[in-house]
C-alpha cells in the first residue's frame, strides 16, 4: 500500500512542479523534461562502453640515439609486433586513406554513403567483392580479434566506432590502426613491417613502398611479399596512379615509383646489439620501445673491427671478445658489443655485464690510490725481487727481477712483485675500500678472503664497472680546472646505456675527492708509457698524434684478456677470451685486447691531452735515483712537480754518506782513520737484495768499496740476504715427480758482492759452495733443519726451516 502510494506521488511530481504553468505549457515542459533524461542516459550508457583498446603483447625494440633499430625481439605470441608509435608517416598516411578510407576525416567513424554503396556492388556481383568498413570500423574489428563478419557484429562494430571517435582524435585513431593492422605472415604493425620488408623505419619509406604496405592490410593472407607477386604490383600501381589523380605526387615521381622493386621476401630484423637488447630484457623492460645512446655508424664501425680480429683469435681457440666505448662527459655508452655474435662457443653471453677476473686491470687504482694518500711519489723506488709472503709467492709475468724499479714504471710494465709490495704496505682492508667507493660492484666478499691475491686477479670485476671507474677519474681530472680545484661528487658511477637516464644537472662540488687530480693525473702519465702491442708497427707514431692512456691485463690461467685506455673525449674497453672460462696459451691483455681496443681509438676523433692540474702540484727536489724527496746526501737530484700529498713522503733512504781513504778505493772509520785523512762522498746503496738485481739492470749503479783491512765496524749490516725462502721459520713443501719421486728444493741466497764465494751448510754438514750466482738444490728430509751460509770474508747467515711432506 505504502509502494503505490509513492509511485503516486512520483507520477504527479511533474504535474506539482509545473502546476504554475498551463496545461499545454506544462504538458511541453514535461516532453523537454522526458527528453533530457533520455538524451542523458543515452550519453551515460554510450560513453560506459569500453573503448576498444590493444593488450597484444609487443616486441622490445633498441634504438640507436637517432632512432635506428639496433635490435628487436620478437614479441610473446611469436609476432613481430613494435609498441605503439605516435605518428604515422605522412607518405604511408596518404596512402592508406587514399586505398581504404578517403573521408576518414569526415565521417563520424561510419560511412553510410560507403555502406550502401559496397552492399550494391556486392548485390549486383552477386558476391563480396567490397566492403564497406571505415578504419575506424577495421580497427574496431582488430580489437576485437576476429569475430564473425555477422550482420549483429557489424552493428556492435558500428557502435563500437562511434564511441572510439568520441573518445580520441582521428590521428590517434589512424595510428592504432597503422599499429596494429596485420601485413602478412607474423608481421603485424607498420613499423614492424617497414623493418621486415625493407630494412628501414616507417619514415624511410619512398612512395612506392608506402603504397605497397598500404595495400597489405586489405588480404594480408593472400597478398604479402614472396606471395603473389603479380596481384601485390597491381594493387601498389594502381594505388600510385590515385596518388597521381589526387595530386599527391606528381608524374615523375609516378614513374620512378612504378619502377620500384617488390621486396622478395621478409628481411631478418637489425642485430647490430643483440646483447644489449638481452640486457633490456632482463631488467624487465620487455614490451617497451628503448632509445639507447649507442652511435649506430660507430657500433657498425666497432663490430666490423672485432670480425677483422676474430679470425685472428679463433685461430688460437678464442671465441669470445666484447667492446664498450664510453663517452666521458656524459658516462653514456657509444658503443655496446657484449659479445662476437652467433650461436656457438657461449655468444650468447654478454660479457660487458659478466664478472671476470681482473688480472692486473687494478693496478692503476693502487698506484693512485698511494699518490692520493701521500704513500709514495710518482718515481719511487719500489722492490723488485723474490717474495714470499706466507704460502704466497707472486712472479712477475716474465720471468726475472729488477731489484727495484720506479712505481710509475712498476705500473707501465705491470710488474706483479712490486705491486704486490705495494698494496701490503697500502693495506689490503684500505684498498678494498677504495675499490667499492669507485664503483666496483662486484668486489662483494671480505678483504681477508680477497688476501694480496686482490691486485693480481683474485677478485672478479665486469667491463662495464671498470669502464665507468676509468671515465670518472677522466671527469675528474677533466674538470679540475674549471670546477677551480674542487670534484663533482656525482662524478663516479655506472655508465649508462639509455638516453632518457642521462640528465645534465649542476656538479655537486666538494674539496674530499675519491682520488686527487694530481694522483689521476700521474696514474694516466704512466698508463701512457705502455708499451704497446708488437702487431701494432709504428705505434709510436700512433702515441705521437693521439695520447691515449691504456692498461692490459690477463687472468691466471690465460683466461681473461683485458685493455683499457682513455683520453679526455672517450673511454675503450675490450675484454677478450672464452666465455666458458677456458684458458688459451698466449691469451694476454697485450696480444689479444690491446690490438682490438688501438683500431676502435682509430675510429674515433681525436683528443688533446688533459690540462695538468697545476693546483694540487708542489716542485720539489726529487733524488734522481731514488725517486724520492731529496735528503740533503742526495746527489743528483733535480726540481720535479709532484702531487702535493707527495709532501708527507720521507726523504730518500738510499742515499748515505760513505767515507773512503784517500784513494777512494776503501771504506774506512775513525777506528782505523783520523777524519782528517778520511774522503767523504754521497753514495746510492740499495739494500743486499734489490741490489743484486738492481745493479745488473742499471749500469750506472756503483757498488760500495770494501772495507780497509781492520777498519770495519760492528755494526755494519750483514751484506747477505736470503731470497728464498724469504720468511723466518718457514715450511717447506717439496714437489714430486710424475713417478712419485720427490725433487729438490731450490734455496737462493743475494750478495752484496757477487764475486765473493760463499759456503754452504746443512745441519752444520758442508754442502758446496757457490759463486755470482748463489743457488743450491737440496733434498732435506722431513722436519726441522738449519741451513748455515758462510762467505770469505767471515760474513754468517742462518736460518731454521721444516720440511712438512716427504
Amino acid at each position: 500500500m505504502k509502494n503505490k502510494r509513492a509511485l503516486n506521488k512520483a507520477k504527479a511530481f511533474p504535474n506539482k512542479m509545473f502546476s504554475f504553468l498551463d496545461k499545454n505549457r506544462r504538458k511541453e515542459m514535461q516532453n523537454i523534461l522526458i527528453a533530457a533524461g533520455a538524451t542523458l542516459f543515452v550519453l551515460i550508457f554510450f560513453f560506459s562502453i569500453p573503448k576498444p583498446e590493444f593488450d597484444d603483447p609487443t616486441c622490445t625494440v633498441i634504438l640507436a640515439e637517432d632512432g635506428t633499430l639496433l635490435s628487436a625481439s620478437i614479441a610473446a605470441d611469436e609476432q613481430y609486433r613494435f609498441p605503439p608509435a605516435g605518428r604515422v608517416p605522412e607518405k604511408f598516411a596518404r596512402c592508406i586513406l587514399a586505398f581504404e578510407d578517403r573521408h576518414f576525416y569526415q565521417h563520424p567513424g561510419i560511412n553510410p554513403f560507403s555502406i550502401l554503396r559496397a552492399a550494391w556492388n556486392n548485390i549486383k556481383a552477386g558476391r563480396i567483392v567490397e566492403g564497406g568498413s571505415t578504419i575506424t570500423m577495421q580497427t574496431v574489428r582488430l580489437s576485437r580479434k576476429g569475430k564473425s563478419r555477422t550482420f549483429g557484429e557489424k552493428i556492435v562494430e558500428a557502435v563500437l566506432s562511434l564511441r572510439l571517435e568520441a573518445g580520441i582524435s582521428k590521428d590517434e585513431i589512424l595510428s592504432m590502426y597503422c599499429n596494429n593492422a596485420p601485413f602478412g605472415g607474423n608481421v603485424v604493425g607498420l613499423d614492424a613491417a617497414a623493418w621486415r620488408y625493407y630494412g628501414r623505419s616507417a619514415d624511410e619509406l619512398s612512395w612506392a613502398e608506402a603504397a605497397a604496405l598500404a595495400v597489405l592490410p586489405n588480404s594480408p593472407a593472400l597478398v604479402f611479399p614472396g606471395r603473389n607477386p603479380a596481384e601485390l604490383q597491381r594493387k601498389r600501381d594502381r594505388l600510385l596512379k590515385h596518388l597521381y589523380y589526387d595530386g599527391a605526387i606528381d608524374s615523375m615521381s609516378l614513374q620512378l615509383a612504378l619502377l620500384e622493386p617488390l621486396p622478395s621476401e621478409p628481411l631478418r630484423m637489425p642485430r647490430q646489439a643483440p646483447h644489449l637488447l638481452t640486457r633490456a630484457l632482463t631488467e624487465g623492460l620487455q614490451g617497451e620501445i628503448i632509445k639507447t645512446s649507442v652511435d649506430p655508424v660507430l657500433q657498425e664501425l666497432a663490430g666490423e673491427v672485432l670480425k677483422r680480429h676474430y679470425s685472428r683469435l679463433s685461430g688460437n681457440q678464442i671465441h669470445n671478445a666484447a667492446i664498450l666505448v664510453i663517452d666521458v662527459e656524459t658516462n653514456l655508452a657509444r658503443v655496446y658489443i657484449g659479445n662476437t655474435t652467433g650461436e656457438r662457443f657461449g655468444k650468447h653471453v654478454d660479457v660487458i655485464t659478466s664478472p671476470r677476473s681482473t688480472g692486473s686491470i687494478l693496478k692503476p687504482f693502487l698506484y693512485a690510490s698511494l699518490l692520493h694518500e701521500g704513500r709514495i711519489l710518482p718515481r719511487t723506488l719500489v722492490p723488485d725481487i723474490p717474495t714470499q709472503l706466507g704460502s704466497y709467492t707472486p712472479k712477475n709475468f716474465h720471468a726475472g727481477y729488477d731489484g727495484a724499479v720506479h712505481a710509475s714504471r712498476a705500473i707501465s710494465r705491470s710488474l706483479n712483485i712490486p705491486a704486490v709490495r705495494l698494496l701490503m704496505d697500502y693495506g689490503i682492508e684500505k684498498f678494498h675500500f677504495s675499490l667499492r667507493s669507485l664503483g666496483l660492484t662486484t668486489i662483494t666478499r671480505s678483504p681477508d678472503n680477497y688476501g694480496l691475491s686482490l691486485i693480481l686477479g683474485g677478485a672478479e670485476a665486469t667491463l662495464w664497472d671498470l669502464a665507468g671507474v676509468y671515465a670518472g677519474m677522466a671527469r675528474d681530472l677533466k674538470h679540475f680546472v674549471s670546477n677551480i680545484a674542487r670534484y663533482n661528487r656525482n662524478n663516479y658511477h655506472a655508465p649508462l646505456y639509455k638516453l632518457e637516464q642521462y640528465e645534465e644537472n649542476e656538479p655537486v662540488l666538494h674539496q674530499y675527492p675519491v682520488l686527487d687530480a694530481a694522483s689521476i693525473w700521474f696514474c694516466f702519465e704512466a698508463m701512457k708509457e705502455v708499451a704497446r702491442p708488437d702487431e701494432l708497427a709504428g705505434w709510436q707514431y700512433f702515441s705521437s698524434s693521439r695520447s691515449v692512456a691504456w692498461k692490459t691485463g690477463t687472468s691466471f690461467g690465460h683466461r681473461d684478456a683485458w685493455a683499457i685506455g682513455l683520453n679526455p673525449d672517450y673511454v675503450v674497453a675490450v675484454w677478450a677470451g672464452n666465455a666458458s672460462g677456458e684458458g688459451r696459451p698466449n691469451l694476454t691483455g697485450v696480444s689479444a685486447a690491446a690490438p682490438i681496443m688501438f683500431d676502435i681509438f682509430g675510429l674515433l676523433p681525436a683528443s688533446s691531452w688533459f690540462e695538468k692540474p697545476w693546483d694540487d702540484l708542489e716542485h720539489v727536489p726529487i733524488c734522481s735515483h731514488s725517486g724520492h724527496r731529496a735528503s740533503v746526501w742526495c746527489n743528483p737530484a733535480e726540481l720535479t712537480w709532484i702531487p702535493r700529498k707527495g709532501l708527507e713522503t720521507e726523504p730518500c733512504p738510499y742515499h748515505r754518506l760513505v767515507h773512503l781513504n784517500p784513494e777512494l778505493t776503501h771504506r774506512v772509520s775513525d777506528e782505523c782513520m783520523s777524519i782528517s785523512e778520511m774522503q767523504s762522498e754521497s753514495w746510492f746503496v740499495l739494500p743486499p737484495a734489490m741490489e743484486w738485481y738492481y745493479k745488473r739492470r742499471n749500469p750506472f749503479y756503483r757498488e760500495l768499496p770494501p772495507w780497509l783491512e781492520g777498519c770495519r765496524p760492528d755494526y755494519e749490516n750483514n751484506p747477505m740476504v736470503m731470497l728464498y725462502p724469504r720468511v723466518s721459520n718457514p715450511e717447506i713443501y717439496i714437489p714430486r715427480d710424475l713417478d712419485g719421486e720427490t725433487t729438490e728444493a731450490v734455496f737462493e741466497v743475494a750478495h752484496r758482492n757477487d764475486q765473493v764465494t760463499i759456503f754452504w751448510h746443512l745441519n752444520d754438514r758442508y754442502m758446496g759452495q757457490t759463486k755470482n750466482f748463489h743457488k743450491m738444490a737440496l733434498n732435506p728430509a722431513m722436519g726441522g733443519h738449519t741451513l748455515t751460509l758462510v762467505d770469505e770474508i767471515g760474513n754468517v747467515l742462518e736460518m731454521n726451516f721444516s720440511v712438512v711432506n716427504r
